[in-house]
């Protein structure tokens, strides 16, 4: 079998939370891609107890550390689509993948809720991969 363990970084967009209620957008960490060549972020859901809230997913990317120069990523860079990689109200208990293709170092992403009146529990993690130098062995993430 081969070693996934040590080609692999994971980094934290935002730490497992409940949004609750309104329509505040959640704006994940920038993630550094330095000595990576793929990136796939993954998005997590528990319950939405919202029965009709509606979300938008917006990935930007930039070369500034704290993202000034952002803009959002074109659909031509991205694996999927940002929005089959957001929840619907009835999604309970799920995940969602987008990956990302572009060459700018910095990325991140945004997730807001409309129409929110329920708790919304949700976690995210960038997978970094194709390190230029590996291994990447700290199990710390």
């Amino acid at each position: 079998m081969k070693d996934l363990f040590n080609e692999l970084k994971f980094v934290t967009l935002w730490d497992p939370i409940d949004l609750g209620t309104g329509n505040t957008p959640k704006v994940s960490a920038i993630i550094d891609l330095q000595g990576f060549n793929s990136c796939v972020l993954h998005f997590a859901y528990g319950s939405i107890a919202d029965t009709d809230a509606t979300f938008t997913l917006l990935i930007e990317d930039g070369d500034d550390s704290a993202l000034g120069d952002n803009a959002a990523v074109a659909d031509i860079y991205l694996n999927g689509t940002e929005a089959g990689a957001t929840p619907l109200f009835s999604n309970d208990n799920t995940g969602f993948k987008i990956g990302y293709t572009g060459n700018k170092r910095y990325l991140r992403a945004t997730l807001t809720p409309a129409n929110n009146t329920g708790a919304i529990l949700t976690s995210a993690v960038a997978v970094l991969g194709h390190a230029a130098a590996a291994p990447q062995s700290t199990q710390a993430v």
